[in-house]
């Protein structure tokens, strides 16, 4: 977890407050998704169960984030990372999409639960890890290990005043996440590149309709299909498509949707906005201050012991 907090999380309340009541470009001017973009909200995937609707008014978003906040803030106290709670205070509660509060990120299907097939339902909602993950640390998962942040697509952790930059050249446009460093370098083309050079966030290539950019990713790594804040599988099979179109020069909404048969009965969609900031990425230290690792594969072995000791 990211330990700086700067005086970003107040430009991105002012940011969000203007995006509302903001409208198009002035006259011949368009707006652009270049620049730094950031997203502060409490977000879940999927429709909260006492709140079905993707849309509520000002009023209800408030109700809704508190619970939301607070449901994660217990959550994460009780792994004994007291570092979320403190950062959820600081949230800009639920995001806005075009002046609507919204409650979740899925917009399709409406009913706002992931398609998911009943195998990975199950595999979703347990709680127990496999043992093999537990044995070395090359086992663990490669964000667990500081090697992915959150920029593997789909960009769908959504607390913390995550940021992105987006830097568009004649043929290339680079997606930079500040959580993680992770760096995508998209082509501007219709062919993926041969397997042997597939990175851990896949391989993307883009495209342009009109204003807005769309990345499609094919060939993340499997070891890698558990994502968490909010917890998601996407398979090595998956394909993700995402659209960054930019509403006005403060807003830009970000879609993305899912296509993988290994995991879901159908195709998902989902979508939120950031929006502009100014104030600038900082390094993310992630590896140095890793405690987790060690802590988890120390922990194992102390089960381990004690089962030993138990003659189990």
């Amino acid at each position: 977890m990211r330990t700086r907090i700067s005086a970003g999380v107040a430009l991105c309340a002012a940011a969000i407050a203007c995006a509302a009541a903001a409208g198009p470009a002035p006259k011949g001017q368009r707006p652009t998704l270049e620049g730094t973009w950031t997203a502060n909200f409490v977000l879940v995937m999927e429709a909260p169960d006492k709140t079905p609707d993707l849309v509520v008014s000002a009023s209800q978003a408030k109700l809704v984030a508190a619970a939301e906040e607070k449901a994660m803030s217990d959550f994460f106290s009780m792994a004994l990372d007291p570092e979320v709670p403190d950062l959820m205070a600081k949230v800009e509660g639920l995001p806005v999409v075009r002046g609507q509060f919204r409650t979740r990120a899925l917009v399709q299907p409406a009913g706002g639960k992931l398609p998911y097939t009943p195998a990975a339902r199950k595999e979703v909602d347990s709680t127990e890890a496999p043992p093999e993950v537990l044995d070395n640390p090359e086992q663990r998962p490669n964000g667990e290990r500081c090697l992915v942040g959150l920029g593997q697509p789909p960009i769908a952790s959504f607390n913390f005043e995550n940021v992105l930059q987006l830097i568009r050249t004649r043929d290339s446009v680079a997606i930079h996440t500040e959580y993680g460093d992770d760096l995508r370098v998209v082509p501007i083309t219709d062919k993926h590149g041969p397997k042997a050079l597939w990175g851990r966030m896949g391989d993307s290539i883009g495209r342009w309709e009109g204003d807005t950019l769309v990345v499609e990713t094919v060939g993340q790594p499997d070891d890698d299909r558990f994502r968490l804040a909010p917890f998601l599988i996407v398979s090595g099979e998956a394909i993700v498509v995402e659209r960054f179109t930019p509403v006005s020069d403060r807003e830009l909404l970000y879609q993305f949707t899912v296509i993988d048969p290994k995991v879901f009965t159908a195709p998902w969609m989902a979508e939120f906005s950031w929006y502009r900031t100014t104030r600038p990425m900082y390094e993310h230290a992630c590896h140095e201050g890793n405690y987790s690792l060690p802590n988890i594969l120390a922990g194992a072995r102390h089960e381990e012991a004690v089962r030993a000791a138990a003659g189990r």
